[in-house]
C-alpha cells in the first residue's frame, strides 16, 4: 500500500528548471524542491480561489486595467490575512510530513517565499482571470 507521502510526491509535476545544488540555502532548496512543484500542481485551485475572492468583493477586479489588476492581486495577498491564510493552507496541505517538519522550522521566511510565488503565478495567469459570462 502506498503512503500519503509517496502519493503526494508522485502527483507533483517535475520542474526541470528548479535546480538544487550545494551552494543554495536551505530555504532556496525547499522552494525549488517543494514549493515550486506544489504551487504548480495547485495552479487551477489557486486561480479558482482568487476568482472566488474577486466575486466576494463585488467583481471590482474585472473593471480594472491590467496594471490595476496586478496591484489588486498584490494587495489581496499582502493585506487580506484571511485570504492569504487560505492560500497557504492549500499549499501546506500538499506537504509530506517531512516537508512539513522542515517548513515549521522556518515558516516565516518560507511563507514569504510561498506568497511571492503565488502572487507571481496569479499575475502570470492574468488572462485566465477574466470574467466568465457563461
Amino acid at each position: 500500500m502506498e503512503t500519503r507521502d509517496s502519493l503526494l510526491l508522485n502527483m507533483r509535476p517535475e520542474i526541470p528548471s528548479a535546480k538544487i545544488n550545494s551552494n543554495m540555502s536551505a530555504d532556496e532548496c525547499f522552494q525549488n524542491k517543494t514549493l515550486r512543484p506544489v504551487i504548480k500542481f495547485q495552479n487551477y485551485l489557486l486561480l479558482a480561489a482568487f476568482k472566488n475572492y474577486v466575486n466576494k468583493h463585488k467583481n471590482v477586479f474585472y473593471d480594472l486595467n491590467v496594471e490595476k489588476k496586478l496591484d489588486y492581486i498584490e494587495n489581496a495577498i499582502h493585506k487580506d490575512m484571511k485570504f492569504r491564510n487560505s492560500l497557504k493552507g492549500m499549499i501546506i496541505g500538499q506537504f509530506t510530513i517531512e516537508e512539513f517538519d522542515i517548513y515549521i522550522q522556518n515558516s516565516s521566511a518560507l511563507n514569504k517565499r510561498m506568497m511571492d510565488m503565488v502572487k507571481e503565478r496569479l499575475k502570470s495567469n492574468i488572462q485566465l482571470l477574466e470574467y466568465d459570462f457563461a
